[in-house]
Order: C-alpha cells, then sequence, then structure tokens
C-alpha cells in the first residue's frame, strides 16, 4: 500500500469511526431523553401500565405510528403533539413491552430503582443489537427518509400483531420481542434523522 493510498485509508477509517461515535452519542441522548420523561410518568401515574397485556400495548404504538403517517401523508396536524412526541412514546411504549415480556408477574408494582434497572437493561440490549446490525450494514438508515421508516415501524407491528393472533406462534420468524427492538431503533432513526432534539 502506497502513501496516498494509506493516506486515503486513514481518512475513510477516521470518517467511518467518527460517524460511530456520532451515532452512539446522538443515539444516547434520545435514549436519555425518552427514560427521562418515562421516569416522570411513572411518578405522576405509578406503574399502571404494567395491567396491560402485550396486544394492549402494541395497539397503543400502531395508534401512535399511524398517527405520524397521516401526518405525514396529510403535512397538517389539529392537535397540539408534534410527531417527533409519538416517536417518542413509541419507544416508550416498546420498552413497556419488552419489561412486560422479562418482568412476567404483569399485574406487579415496581419501585423506581428497579424499574430504572429494568429500563436500562432493555435499551442496553436494543443498543448492542443496533451496532451489531450497524456492523453489518453500515449506516444504511442515515440514506432512509423518515416516511419510510415509519412504514417499516408500522409493517413490523402488523407483523407483531399477526403473531400475537397467533398465540405468539412462528414457524420461521422472530417472536415478538425482536420486532419491539427493531422499532425503537427505527424510532431513534427517525428521532436523530429529524434532529428532534433540538425543538424539545
Amino acid at each position: 500500500m502506497n502513501i496516498k493510498a494509506f493516506s486515503s485509508y486513514r481518512l475513510k477509517v477516521s470518517k467511518s469511526f467518527e460517524t460511530v461515535k456520532s451515532t452512539e452519542s446522538e443515539y444516547q441522548e434520545i435514549i436519555q431523553y425518552c427514560q427521562d420523561l418515562f421516569t416522570k410518568k411513572n411518578k405522576d401515574y405509578g406503574t399502571s401500565w404494567r395491567i396491560l397485556r402485550l396486544p394492549s400495548i402494541t395497539d397503543q404504538i400502531f395508534i401512535k405510528a399511524q398517527r405520524i403517517r397521516t401526518i405525514q401523508d396529510k403535512g397538517v396536524q389539529k392537535v397540539n403533539e408534534d410527531v417527533s412526541s409519538e416517536f417518542i412514546g413509541i419507544i416508550n411504549y416498546c420498552v413497556m413491552a419488552l419489561i412486560q415480556i422479562a418482568a412476567a408477574e404483569q399485574n406487579q408494582d415496581i419501585d423506581d430503582s428497579a424499574l430504572t434497572i429494568l429500563y436500562n437493561q432493555q435499551v442496553n440490549e436494543v443498543k448492542e443489537l443496533l451496532f451489531n446490525k450497524n456492523h453489518d450494514y453500515g449506516e444504511a438508515w442515515r440514506d432512509m427518509r423518515v416516511s419510510s421508516m415509519t412504514d417499516i415501524i408500522l409493517m413490523k407491528l402488523l407483523r407483531i400483531k399477526q403473531i400475537e393472533d397467533n398465540q405468539g406462534l412462528t414457524l420461521v420468524s422472530e417472536g415478538v420481542k425482536a420486532g419491539y427492538q427493531d422499532i425503537i431503533n427505527y424510532s431513534v432513526f427517525c428521532l436523530i434523522k429529524s434532529n428532534a432534539l433540538q425543538t424539545n
């Protein structure tokens, strides 16, 4: 490898490292914002959401994703809650679903410290999934439209609903947990692409 080629290689590696570092910091910033909001709502309402069965949580996520798509299609909204708030809500509802899967006794209250641990466990697993996929696919999501990622979120929700209707049985597909995890990551991507936290 000659000097020119080596310099070009170093520049490429450096830019790749900066992008990964940027993705990690952007990702963490958004997750921290979501967790702060989750914690505040938990202080207001407690863990009342623990009574929800997974299909009920899925339907709540679907409503939010469908509203996002409707606003994207029509270009206007009549309810004073912006699209970024819906993506944040989707992330937190998905974390709720993952906690419900991990903590089987759904009627049991969880204290603040235990809830923080459970939240962190779930988002750390999702974050690891993100960077494993980024390793294989690169930062392909950065070239995607927010509207396309919204469609993917809705598609994954329809798959989850079908699996739920089949009592959780699948022949070759991943289960609902993987679906919720992917939805979290696509929602974070949408918030990053929209520069959402700059206006929150």
